[in-house]
């Protein structure tokens, strides 16, 4: 009894901050990392990576225990994001190669399918940047007098589609880069010589507090009117690097597979940036109107970490692939320290930053809101019946094209490669041990039928048969 007038005096305290500040427009922060697997954060379960002000975030906020990435891959998820809009839909199902690894200029769009004769199958070609014509997060709110800056990764092609051609005031290390140089200032490696869109400023200034403290500055000269800050890290992508002092207080410790001190010293880096990122909130007294969104682009990279018990990681359709940290504060709104067990994808920010800010949204699109179940705190259930990914591509030697749709507890995997279908009870089976596709013939054809015709609404590219195939 006591704990609930507690909350309700909160609560209430809470409406009347909100209502302070209803005269004036949310401000949005995105805090996307590279790599960040599920099971790297300590609020998600790990005993050996340090985040307090992640986890702090988590306290403060909505915490989603089934949220996933559009793609197992960057590029696909980071357009996703960017749009609301499936990578089948877009055309953006690989990750986009920088110039330096032979990419080409983005108003190169191949058609051409790719496949060499060891391939069973040809592949769609991916295209070489997110095309103008899309319409990004930054340019939606540009029409209700957002300033918009990217900071970081954007990795969605060439010069002519960087984020300021893009909606985005202000670029900072945004380029076609998919990785660092190195994570050290003059950021210089082989053909990569720093970063186009961040000229380098201090030696040996690590790129994450660079970030960090760009963001920062940001937030400080937009305090007054609305903004919307896009900080998408560079890290925990390779080459690895981290300060050596941060590195000194991991080595010899382990937690289960998760061992790396190099890789820890970077997820806790990247943990310190979100808490210089919140405290400026707070300093500009901006925080109470702020809707902050932090998650990863796909699964943790096997090696560098761990996901377990998810199986495998980044590039694979399994859950280590694709389940992503989520976690969404809503000052005044959500209850602090809540959980959500619905089904989210990154499609969903676009639609619900949209609504947020009042701008209506009259093209396709594939996500969803997420404004009524933030202000439920998690308990009204979401209006979605599945989720789908396709990555019609070949990922080294273990991972064979596939398409996969997620319905209810249920996950089928469609390798078009074969042997054709996995199916999974997650309810139950999270680890994806048990493949119950010759157990149930008629859930398989079932969900399979619904995957195909959406794959066919989306106008996604296939794989073919490959004539030339020799074995």
């Amino acid at each position: 009894m006591r704990s609930a007038m507690l909350w309700m005096l909160v609560a209430m305290a809470l409406v009347v901050g909100s209502a302070r500040g209803a005269d004036k427009p949310m401000n949005f922060v995105i805090i996307l990392v590279d790599d960040m697997g599920w099971m790297d954060l300590s609020v998600q379960g790990s005993q050996f990576y340090r985040t307090p002000n992640v986890d702090k975030l988590a306290a403060d906020g909505l915490r989603f225990t089934q949220a996933y990435a559009s793609c197992a891959v960057c590029s696909p998820t980071r357009a996703a994001m960017q749009t609301g809009r499936e990578p089948a839909r877009l055309g953006v199902t690989d990750w986009i190669r920088s110039q330096f690894q032979g990419g080409k200029t983005g108003d190169v769009i191949p058609t051409d399918y790719i496949g060499s004769p060891h391939d069973k199958l040809l592949c769609p070609p991916n295209p070489f940047a997110m095309q103008l014509s899309e319409v990004t997060i930054a340019e939606a709110l540009k029409t209700k007098g957002y300033a918009t800056c990217h900071i970081g990764k954007w990795h969605l092609g060439t010069e002519a589609f960087y984020p300021d051609k893009q909606g985005y005031d202000l670029n900072i290390g945004g380029c076609d880069y998919g990785q660092p140089p190195t994570y050290f200032d003059p950021y210089i490696r082989g053909k990569q010589n720093g970063f186009p869109t961040m000229p380098a400023r201090k030696a040996g200034e690590y790129l994450t507090d660079r970030e960090a403290d760009e963001a920062v500055k940001f937030i400080k000269d937009h305090k007054d009117g609305p903004f919307f800050l896009n900080m998408d890290h560079y890290a925990v992508h390779e080459p690895l690097g981290a300060k050596k002092e941060m590195i000194d207080e991991y080595e010899g410790k382990s937690w289960g597979k998760q061992k790396n001190a190099t890789y820890a010293a970077m997820v806790e880096s990247v943990d310190q940036a979100a808490g210089k990122i919140l405290a400026a909130l707070d300093e500009a007294g901006v925080a109470d109107r702020t809707l902050v969104i932090f998650t990863s682009d796909n699964g943790g990279l096997l090696g560098p970490t761990n996901n377990e018990p998810l199986r495998a990681g980044k590039g694979f359709p399994y859950e280590g692939g694709i389940r992503e940290p989520l976690i969404i504060r809503w000052p005044g709104v959500i209850k602090p320290g809540t959980l959500s067990q619905q089904m989210v994808q990154t499609i969903d920010f676009y639609p619900t930053i949209c609504q947020l800010a009042g701008v209506s949204v009259d093209h396709p699109i594939d996500g969803i809101s997420l404004v009524d179940h933030l202000r439920s705190s998690g308990s009204s259930p979401l209006k979605r019946d599945a989720l789908y990914w396709h990555f019609p591509h070949y990922r080294g030697k273990g991972i064979p094209p596939y398409s996969i749709i997620r319905e209810g507890d249920f996950k089928l995997i469609k390798f078009w490669e074969g042997p054709t279908f996995e199916l999974f009870n997650l309810a139950d089976d999270l680890s994806e041990k048990n493949n119950l596709a010759s157990k149930m013939p008629d859930k398989v054809r079932a969900m399979d039928a619904k995957l195909m015709a959406h794959l066919k609404d989306e106008g996604a590219k296939l794989p073919r048969p490959n004539p030339n195939y020799k074995g």
